[in-house]
């Protein structure tokens, strides 16, 4: 974990309807001090809607050639690699060549429009790459919910999330840039 990270502690209870995945699973986040909390909470948020035993989270913010998550095979293959926000081309070219799967959830009010509006034209060309558009409403309102020790209970269905903290209830609906 990164020197002078703050340490969160999660457990999720996930059911996803769609992939048809019913799992809790307990996460210790480090959150570095330049990452914002409304990051780590879409790093979460990448992990319930993609959630395996085999997923795992990246070294970290900065770290080269390494995602925010990735899910590895048996034999050390990257079966799904993971990006958080606004990836160079260059970035996502090259984990194509090396994943199965490519994801990115992009945010960030008008910035991520915008760098979608000048990657999409490359971008397209990149066949097992999904992008995928969080409104920044709903990522304000998943740090809303953070906290140094989280209970999150995740429901996923039709493109839907739910996700319930024991005082309120957030609904996501994500916007799919790209399939």
């Amino acid at each position: 974990m990164a020197s002078n990270a703050t340490i969160y502690k999660a457990y999720l209870e996930i059911s996803d309807m769609d992939r048809q995945y019913f799992q809790d699973h307990a996460l210790t986040l480090a959150r570095h001090p330049s990452e914002t909390e409304e990051r780590m909470m879409v790093r979460v948020l990448a992990f319930a809607l993609h959630a395996d035993e085999a997923l795992s989270f990246g070294r970290g913010v900065g770290t080269e050639n390494e995602p925010a998550l990735w899910q590895r095979d048996l034999t050390g293959g990257i079966d799904c690699w993971i990006e958080i926000g606004q990836p160079d081309e260059k970035t996502l070219r090259q984990a194509c060549g090396r994943s199965k799967q490519v994801v990115v959830y992009a945010y960030g009010a008008r910035s991520a429009e915008a760098w979608w509006a000048n990657q999409s034209p490359t971008l397209d060309r990149l066949k097992n790459l999904t992008v995928t558009l969080l409104p920044m409403e709903s990522v304000h309102a998943l740090a809303g919910i953070a906290k140094p020790a989280m209970q999150l209970q995740w429901t996923i269905q039709d493109g839907h999330i739910w996700i319930a903290d024991g005082a309120q209830t957030l609904h996501l609906e994500l916007q799919r840039l790209k399939s």
